[in-house]
């Protein structure tokens, strides 16, 4: 049986990893806290799975402001390729190098012509703390790229033809996101802790926007998560997710100077553009539902 590794974060406790959350301003359950502490202390991978602005991409910022020395940022795609990902040769330096003549016997595939992308930036990286390698989105990129993924998951390490074989001397904090529109690999899945996303409750959305939004009266905040938990419960095509609840209530509060704790109607419709991203869904919030959010705000600032 093989030894577990050793990582950076193997003296990593519990209460660490709540702490900086917490100097972060990111509320995290208990289980968030959990699944983190374990891919830390055991060198995996972390597959974080769930709605659009669930947290997902926000848990690798933390990280990084957190634990590690820098964010290196993957953002996945159709039609994302190795060279965009891993690395790629500096196709007009070569040129003008092989024209020049300066030096016959020297190698254009060297390190002096070689561009890192992410993959192999986080691998290579020289910080005194593990970068954090956000894979963002990953059901964006097509099958084959998430074929490429694995040696990089498993062994953190890829190989350069003409270079050979490059092995991260410290390990990157890996963090792979996906929403969900296609299903992942099971290859894939098996070199990754799994993390999924709940969307917030009331109460949970309710102290993010206290932490992020802390010029927002506590009263209208209550009032702004129970709306939007209300218009997640119709069938729309992009339900708000918390990230658009901090942007609706960064909102309100720039607009707001009342102060009597309530939000009229008018102020309700002209800001929903904040929370819905998709015409159908902005059509969909006619008088009645508007009335349904209201009593929503009534109800939750009526609650003890």
């Amino acid at each position: 049986m093989e030894d577990e590794p050793t990582t950076a974060f193997a003296d990593v406790t519990e209460r660490d990893v709540h702490t900086a959350f917490e100097e972060q301003d990111y509320v995290a359950e208990d289980e968030i806290v959990t699944t983190v502490l374990l891919a830390l202390r055991l060198g995996k991978p972390l597959l974080v799975e769930g709605e659009p602005g669930a947290g997902k991409t926000e848990l690798a910022k933390v990280l990084a402001s957190s634990l590690g020395d820098e964010l290196i940022r993957l953002q996945c795609y159709e039609g994302l390729t190795a060279e965009h990902a891993l690395y790629e040769w500096n196709y007009t330096k070569q040129l003008l190098a092989v024209q020049s003549g300066a030096d016959p016997e020297a190698s254009v595939f060297s390190e002096d012509y070689l561009l890192e992308r992410p993959l192999l930036r986080a691998l290579r990286h020289d910080g005194d703390f593990p970068p954090v390698l956000l894979i963002d989105e990953i059901d964006r990129a097509d099958d084959e790229f998430e074929a490429l993924l694995l040696e990089v998951l498993s062994d953190f390490q890829v190989s350069v033809p003409e270079l050979g074989t490059v092995s991260a001397e410290r390990p990157p904090i890996v963090i792979v996101t996906s929403n969900r529109t296609r299903a992942l690999s099971d290859a894939l899945k098996r070199r990754c802790l799994y993390l999924h996303v709940e969307p917030p409750s009331v109460e949970k959305e309710t102290a993010i926007l206290c932490r992020k939004v802390p010029q927002l009266d506590g009263v209208v905040a209550t009032e702004l998560c129970a709306m939007a938990a209300r218009l997640r419960e119709e069938p729309l095509r992009k339900p708000p997710g918390a990230a658009e609840t901090i942007d609706w209530a960064r909102a309100i509060a720039t607009m707001r100077d009342d102060g009597d704790g309530t939000l009229s109607r008018e102020t309700l419709q002209n800001t929903l553009g904040c929370l819905l991203k998709e015409v159908e869904d902005v059509e969909r919030v006619d008088d009645d539902l508007l009335t349904d959010l209201l009593d929503a705000a009534e109800q939750a600032r009526a609650d003890p």
